[in-house]
């Protein structure tokens, strides 16, 4: 084992108080919430576990801020982003060794989110500038039309584990070039992430009461949310997490009748046609499968392979997932970290002991692994199973794990029509070297994002969301900051 050290040059950076307007503050409540480690579930610090009171304190704080910052000039905003865009870059080593100590990933992973996490802020940047409105030619002759774009206004964002940093800067970068002001809270098990970016961002320069970012235990992170979706001066919600918490969202905010936007669960579909570079494939899905240990929204979950090709590609995918090596982020050959928690090991077992029952075969891996150094790590074997099917609750749930499910097909209607039977639509995969292929099966498939003979898709300048039961809405590209504002139109008389 080759060890390295998480420790952060800059331990100040270890925030564990919430910000509200300009006060790190340890909360209303004397409550605290234990962040640990997932490679040995050892303490790696607390932070509030903030309630009711709390929550409200950020709203008026950035309600307070909000008039003053809408009304800052666009390039102003710009300006603040793009030195919050270098404050992150310059620490991201720190922050790569931080994300890894509280989601548990590889450091290379951990510094490669810091990086994906600033292309945001710096892309929103760029566009903050470009909001521009419009001039509609009028149909009287006495009138002007006209429309503008305008902040929605206070926005509660609400952050996933599974990508600590790139979320909480996906969501707050648009909000604030568009000109809103945020309440934030991050995920439970990666707070510090979060909190650690933040500060980055008040050193930068973001105006007290601009971010507000409030932390609260899984048992009390409803009473935080309520409190954003009663209050009618929050405009717009941001969520990313599961379905059912996104529909709860969705309802509570009818009340206020606030903008919604949800990035929720997925069951990606990916699948290789026998015309396919069968070496890229698994190229492919072992880029789009295995990043972060499978604990992504866009992972695929449901693999199918035609049946001229099978063989040869399980054979190839197997070796390869074989080979991955399982460890801690201290370790520097790790490739495959912990999983986030114990629920998330249990839920990986459930899976594959239903798989196997159901006739499903283990081709490599299918177990937990315990390491003897961290009994309380919860560490799960790369898993290839073959030969499975559609009642499968693998097919059927996200496995959010490292586990490919194989199953083989036919032809293509046959493979569509399987790889859309689910409620979900965020992101699909499919391989071929057929260019008129490419194109029905990518206007067939019922997602929000396609990866064509390409397993790698994320990208700031591109609309990521899905559509179904995986939600609506888009985060990065232009259409990104379109989330954030509304539109005015302005009709002037009396010109002739």
């Amino acid at each position: 084992m080759s060890l390295i050290s998480l420790a952060l040059s800059r331990g100040d950076l270890v925030e564990t108080r919430n910000l509200i307007a300009d006060n790190w503050t340890g909360g209303l409540e004397p409550r605290q919430l234990a962040v640990t480690d997932p490679s040995d579930g050892g303490l790696v610090s607390n932070v509030p576990d903030a309630g009711a009171a709390d929550a409200k304190a950020a709203v008026d704080a950035a309600q307070a801020a909000f008039n003053a910052w809408r009304g800052a000039p666009a390039r102003d905003r710009a300006a603040v982003l793009k030195r919050w865009n270098d404050v992150i870059v310059a620490h991201q080593d720190d922050l790569g060794r931080l994300i890894s100590r509280e989601q548990g990933k590889p450091l290379a992973e951990g510094r490669g989110e810091v990086l994906y996490a600033a292309s945001y802020v710096e892309w929103f940047a760029e566009q903050a500038t470009r909001t521009n409105g419009e001039v509609i030619p009028s149909p009287f002759s006495n009138k002007r039309i006209l429309s503008v774009r305008e902040p929605v206004g206070v926005v509660a964002v609400i952050t996933p584990w599974n990508f600590p940093a790139a979320m909480i800067a996906r969501k707050i970068a648009p909000a604030l070039a568009a000109g809103c002001t945020v309440v934030a809270k991050p995920a439970e098990d990666t707070p510090l992430t979060a909190l650690a970016l933040v500060k980055l961002a008040q050193e930068a320069g973001v105006p007290p009461g601009v971010i507000n970012i409030v932390t609260a235990s899984r048992e009390r992170a409803a009473g935080v949310v309520d409190v954003w979706l009663a209050d009618d001066r929050v405009r717009k919600i941001s969520f990313t997490g599961s379905t059912p918490v996104g529909k709860h969202l969705a309802r509570q905010s009818a009340s206020t009748l606030k903008k919604v936007s949800l990035e929720l669960g997925g069951n990606a579909p990916f699948i290789v046609f026998a015309d396919a570079d069968i070496d890229a494939a698994v190229e492919g899905l072992m880029a789009a499968k295995f990043r972060n240990g499978g604990q992504t929204c866009v992972c695929p979950n449901r693999v199918y392979v035609h049946e001229l090709v099978h063989d040869a590609f399980v054979a190839k995918l197997a070796a390869r997932v074989g080979a991955l090596k399982v460890g801690p982020a201290s370790d520097s050959t790790s490739q495959i970290g912990p999983m986030i928690n114990e629920r998330a090991v249990q839920k990986i077992e459930r899976h594959v002991r239903d798989a196997v029952s159901q006739g499903a075969r283990i081709v490599v891996g299918g177990e937990r692994i315990r390491k003897p150094d961290s009994p309380q790590a919860a560490y799960f074997s790369p898993t290839v199973l073959v030969d499975a099917t559609p009642s499968m609750a693998c097919s059927c749930e996200e496995t959010f794990g490292p586990v490919v499910a194989v199953a083989r097909f036919r032809d293509e209607s046959e493979v569509v029509a399987r790889a859309n039977a689910t409620p979900f639509g965020l992101a699909a995969y499919f391989y071929t070297d057929s260019p008129a292929r490419i194109w029905r099966v990518a206007e067939a498939l019922e997602c929000g994002i396609v990866g064509i003979n390409e397993g790698v898709l994320a990208a700031e300048a591109a609309p990521f969301g899905g559509v179904k039961e995986s939600g609506y809405g888009r985060e990065g590209s232009v259409h990104g900051l379109d989330d954030y504002q509304q539109i005015k139109y302005l009709c002037q008389g009396g010109v002739r």
